[in-house]
Protein backbone atom coordinates (compact mmCIF):
# COMPACT_ATOMS: atom_id res chain seq x y z
CA UNK A 1 0.00 0.00 0.00
CA UNK A 2 1.48 3.56 -1.00
CA UNK A 3 0.65 6.19 1.53
CA UNK A 4 -1.27 9.20 0.88
CA UNK A 5 -1.32 12.44 2.38
CA UNK A 6 -3.93 12.24 5.29
CA UNK A 7 -1.42 11.15 7.53
CA UNK A 8 0.25 14.74 8.06
CA UNK A 9 -2.74 15.39 10.21
CA UNK A 10 -1.94 12.96 12.77
CA UNK A 11 1.15 14.24 13.51
CA UNK A 12 1.31 16.32 16.67
CA UNK A 13 1.42 18.73 15.47
CA UNK A 14 1.25 19.18 11.78
CA UNK A 15 4.68 20.91 11.46
CA UNK A 16 6.46 20.18 7.96
CA UNK A 17 5.18 21.93 5.08
CA UNK A 18 5.28 20.01 2.21
CA UNK A 19 5.96 21.15 -1.78
CA UNK A 20 5.00 18.54 -4.57
CA UNK A 21 5.98 18.89 -8.10
CA UNK A 22 5.35 16.95 -11.49
CA UNK A 23 7.95 17.16 -14.12
CA UNK A 24 10.84 18.07 -12.24
CA UNK A 25 13.69 15.82 -10.51
CA UNK A 26 13.80 16.12 -6.68
CA UNK A 27 17.14 17.41 -7.18
CA UNK A 28 15.55 20.01 -9.11
CA UNK A 29 12.86 21.06 -6.90
CA UNK A 30 15.51 21.25 -3.84
CA UNK A 31 17.00 23.57 -6.39
CA UNK A 32 13.62 25.60 -7.11
CA UNK A 33 13.03 26.18 -3.63
CA UNK A 34 16.38 28.18 -3.35
CA UNK A 35 18.36 25.24 -2.29
CA UNK A 36 22.20 25.24 -2.69
CA UNK A 37 24.23 22.44 -4.86
CA UNK A 38 26.06 20.23 -2.36
CA UNK A 39 25.05 22.27 0.97
CA UNK A 40 24.05 18.89 2.88
CA UNK A 41 26.59 16.37 1.57
CA UNK A 42 25.17 12.85 2.56
CA UNK A 43 21.21 12.18 2.65
CA UNK A 44 19.59 12.92 6.40
CA UNK A 45 17.07 12.16 8.75
CA UNK A 46 14.34 14.11 9.83
CA UNK A 47 15.69 14.54 13.13
CA UNK A 48 18.83 15.85 11.99
CA UNK A 49 17.33 18.29 9.31
CA UNK A 50 15.96 19.90 12.44
CA UNK A 51 19.05 19.61 14.22
CA UNK A 52 20.68 21.71 11.55
CA UNK A 53 18.05 24.76 11.76
CA UNK A 54 18.53 24.92 15.64
CA UNK A 55 21.90 24.53 14.88
CA UNK A 56 22.11 27.38 12.40
CA UNK A 57 20.17 29.50 14.64
CA UNK A 58 18.81 32.00 11.99
CA UNK A 59 15.77 32.90 10.89
CA UNK A 60 17.16 32.36 7.38
CA UNK A 61 17.79 29.18 7.16
CA UNK A 62 16.03 25.80 6.61
CA UNK A 63 16.30 22.35 5.06
CA UNK A 64 14.23 20.72 2.74
CA UNK A 65 14.72 17.05 2.18
CA UNK A 66 13.54 15.48 -0.98
CA UNK A 67 12.55 12.37 -2.74
CA UNK A 68 9.83 11.28 -5.34
CA UNK A 69 6.86 9.15 -5.21
CA UNK A 70 3.89 8.18 -7.68
CA UNK A 71 5.35 10.74 -10.60
CA UNK A 72 5.86 13.53 -8.27
CA UNK A 73 8.85 14.90 -6.19
CA UNK A 74 8.72 16.02 -3.06
CA UNK A 75 10.40 18.42 -0.89
CA UNK A 76 9.38 18.12 2.95
CA UNK A 77 10.54 21.72 4.92
CA UNK A 78 12.41 22.40 8.39
CA UNK A 79 12.44 25.63 9.65
CA UNK A 80 10.41 28.88 8.61
CA UNK A 81 9.12 26.92 4.85
CA UNK A 82 8.68 29.16 2.59
CA UNK A 83 8.31 26.95 -0.64
CA UNK A 84 5.04 27.47 -0.53
CA UNK A 85 5.40 31.08 -1.03
CA UNK A 86 7.13 30.20 -3.96
CA UNK A 87 4.62 27.86 -5.84
CA UNK A 88 4.72 30.23 -8.99
CA UNK A 89 8.56 30.20 -9.35
CA UNK A 90 8.96 26.46 -9.13
CA UNK A 91 6.11 25.70 -11.40
CA UNK A 92 7.48 27.53 -14.81
CA UNK A 93 8.30 25.78 -17.91
CA UNK A 94 5.34 23.28 -17.40
CA UNK A 95 6.10 22.14 -14.33
CA UNK A 96 2.75 21.33 -11.71
CA UNK A 97 3.39 22.27 -7.86
CA UNK A 98 1.06 21.60 -4.88
CA UNK A 99 2.00 23.08 -1.58
CA UNK A 100 0.58 22.28 1.38
CA UNK A 101 1.19 23.88 4.92
CA UNK A 102 0.54 23.30 8.54
CA UNK A 103 0.11 26.75 9.77
CA UNK A 104 0.24 25.37 13.55
CA UNK A 105 0.78 29.10 15.13
CA UNK A 106 -1.92 30.63 12.72
CA UNK A 107 -4.18 27.93 11.18
CA UNK A 108 -5.70 27.02 9.34
CA UNK A 109 -2.99 24.64 7.03
CA UNK A 110 -2.97 26.01 3.45
CA UNK A 111 -3.61 24.35 0.08
CA UNK A 112 -2.08 26.14 -3.26
CA UNK A 113 -2.05 24.88 -6.92
CA UNK A 114 0.22 26.26 -9.55
CA UNK A 115 0.79 25.41 -13.09
CA UNK A 116 3.08 26.87 -15.81
CA UNK A 117 3.97 29.88 -13.40
CA UNK A 118 0.57 30.97 -12.26
CA UNK A 119 -0.93 30.04 -8.78
CA UNK A 120 -3.97 28.74 -9.84
CA UNK A 121 -6.20 27.75 -6.99
CA UNK A 122 -5.67 28.01 -3.05
CA UNK A 123 -7.50 28.02 -0.08
CA UNK A 124 -7.34 27.11 4.01
CA UNK A 125 -8.43 23.32 4.87
CA UNK A 126 -10.87 24.21 6.59
CA UNK A 127 -11.94 27.70 5.26
CA UNK A 128 -12.55 26.32 1.69
CA UNK A 129 -15.51 28.23 1.42
CA UNK A 130 -12.64 31.47 0.56
CA UNK A 131 -10.61 30.24 -2.55
CA UNK A 132 -8.35 32.25 -4.69
CA UNK A 133 -6.28 32.66 -7.81
CA UNK A 134 -6.86 32.18 -11.69
CA UNK A 135 -9.22 29.33 -11.32
CA UNK A 136 -10.48 29.03 -7.62
CA UNK A 137 -13.33 26.94 -8.21
CA UNK A 138 -10.80 24.25 -10.01
CA UNK A 139 -11.75 21.52 -6.82
CA UNK A 140 -15.29 23.19 -6.28
CA UNK A 141 -16.52 19.55 -8.10
CA UNK A 142 -14.54 17.70 -5.30
CA UNK A 143 -15.24 19.94 -2.53
CA UNK A 144 -18.87 19.74 -3.45
CA UNK A 145 -19.16 15.69 -3.84
CA UNK A 146 -16.80 15.19 -0.71
CA UNK A 147 -19.66 17.04 1.56
CA UNK A 148 -17.16 19.85 2.03
CA UNK A 149 -19.24 22.57 0.09
CA UNK A 150 -22.44 23.03 -1.62
CA UNK A 151 -22.75 23.61 -5.14
CA UNK A 152 -22.71 27.34 -4.45
CA UNK A 153 -19.74 27.01 -3.01
CA UNK A 154 -20.90 27.41 0.77
CA UNK A 155 -20.25 24.95 3.66
CA UNK A 156 -21.67 21.48 3.45
CA UNK A 157 -19.92 20.32 7.08
CA UNK A 158 -21.56 20.00 10.52
CA UNK A 159 -20.11 22.87 12.69
CA UNK A 160 -19.48 20.33 15.55
CA UNK A 161 -17.02 18.15 13.08
CA UNK A 162 -13.69 17.69 14.80
CA UNK A 163 -10.90 19.79 12.95
CA UNK A 164 -8.63 16.62 12.69
CA UNK A 165 -11.89 14.88 10.63
CA UNK A 166 -12.14 18.22 8.49
CA UNK A 167 -8.47 18.44 7.69
CA UNK A 168 -7.97 14.57 6.95
CA UNK A 169 -11.39 14.99 5.11
CA UNK A 170 -9.98 17.67 2.34
CA UNK A 171 -6.31 16.32 2.24
CA UNK A 172 -8.49 12.65 1.36
CA UNK A 173 -10.15 14.78 -1.66
CA UNK A 174 -6.78 16.84 -2.49
CA UNK A 175 -4.76 13.74 -2.49
CA UNK A 176 -7.02 11.66 -4.69
CA UNK A 177 -7.56 14.96 -7.54
CA UNK A 178 -3.70 15.27 -8.16
CA UNK A 179 -3.10 11.88 -7.27
CA UNK A 180 -0.24 12.59 -4.36
CA UNK A 181 1.71 10.26 -1.99
CA UNK A 182 4.64 10.92 0.92
CA UNK A 183 6.13 8.00 1.72
CA UNK A 184 5.32 7.85 5.69
CA UNK A 185 8.49 5.50 6.53
CA UNK A 186 10.72 7.31 4.49
CA UNK A 187 9.85 10.76 5.50
CA UNK A 188 9.84 9.86 9.36
CA UNK A 189 12.61 7.27 9.99
CA UNK A 190 14.85 6.92 6.28
CA UNK A 191 17.50 9.36 5.10
CA UNK A 192 16.45 11.58 2.33
CA UNK A 193 18.58 14.06 -0.03
CA UNK A 194 18.80 17.02 1.36
CA UNK A 195 19.74 21.28 0.43
CA UNK A 196 19.88 24.10 2.89
CA UNK A 197 18.00 26.93 1.78
CA UNK A 198 19.28 30.47 3.44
Amino acid sequence: MVDGIQWLVDQDPWQHAVVFARGIDPEELGLRMGGTPGSVVSPITGGEAWDMVLDLGTDDDEVVRVGACAGWSFAIEYGLGEGGGRLSEISINGVEAVGLEPSPDHPPSMFAYARDGVEVCSFGIGEEAWRWGEAPDLLLPELTAAGVLHPDGQYARSEGEDYRDRDRHTLALIEARFGLCLPREAVVNQRLPAFLIR
